[in-house]
């Protein structure tokens, strides 16, 4: 009985070992598949915030241009902003001139209205001749600043609508005709035989025909007292530009 009792003791605790074993063994493989899966979590987790880093670098890059950008952008509007500023105060200033020149040769033809009405005896005729002679060319002189005062300030109100609103295309007299007198095909330039007598502006439109052909369109980039140089604008070139071509307006003054 005893003996019995001894194989039966020796063979439970061979079982209950066996039965250990095996849980331990479970345990240990539980354990090796939580190691590999946080090992590679980690790796995952190590990986994700590199390309966060590498994201957020670009992002930074990307901030930075677009603080550079608009630094320049503001420079560029503050800059504008003068220059409009600075051409509405000097269009001001010439209007006042305009209107004080306009006023002095009211004044001036007043004068010599009066001179023609007052039925001065000869010697006062004599007497007041040089004064008439003085007064006649301060009313030529009047008449010319009226002139170029008006000139002045149509050329600086064109520019402040092209601040303003560069679409609005810059009108030229509907009467207004000129010729080529010379034709640069290299450099895509024409200077024509009209000018600032001619009421030309900056920046106005016109046609290049031949024969009633269009030819090309070109735009005035400098003005001089009865020439003015073009250029071909980009598209507009349907032939070649020959001396005595005709222009004409593109934007006509419409009658007010």
């Amino acid at each position: 009985m005893l003996r019995l009792s001894l194989i039966l003791a020796i063979l439970l605790g061979l079982a209950v070992t066996g039965l250990n074993l095996s849980l331990v063994k479970t345990k240990i493989v539980t354990l090796h598949d939580e190691r590999d899966s946080e090992k590679k979590q980690k790796e995952d987790a190590l990986a994700q915030l590199d390309t966060t880093r590498k994201d957020l670098a670009k992002t930074t890059a990307k901030l930075k241009q677009t603080e550079t950008t608009l630094a320049a952008t503001t420079e560029e509007k503050d800059k504008a902003l003068a220059d409009l500023a600075k051409k509405t105060q000097e269009a001001e200033r010439l209007t006042a001139d305009l209107t004080k020149t306009r006023k002095d040769l009211g004044d001036v033809q007043a004068d010599l209205e009066a001179y023609r009405l007052a039925g001065l005896k000869p010697e006062e005729i004599i007497a007041f001749k040089k004064n008439y002679k003085t007064l006649e060319d301060n009313l030529a002189v009047a008449k010319q600043e009226t002139v170029i005062l008006a000139r002045k300030v149509d050329n600086l109100h064109t520019e402040l609508l092209r601040y303003t609103n560069p679409d609005i295309p810059v009108y030229l007299p509907a009467d207004l005709v000129g010729k080529v007198i010379v034709a640069d095909p290299k450099w895509n330039f024409v200077v024509l035989n009209v000018g600032e007598d001619q009421r030309v502006k900056e920046y106005g439109e016109l046609l290049v025909n031949r024969n009633g052909h269009l030819v090309a369109k070109v735009v005035v980039r400098s003005i001089q007292k009865d020439r003015s140089v073009a250029n071909v604008l980009p598209g507009w070139s349907l032939g070649e530009i020959l001396e005595g071509d005709q222009v004409i307006p593109a934007h006509p003054q419409p009658s007010s």
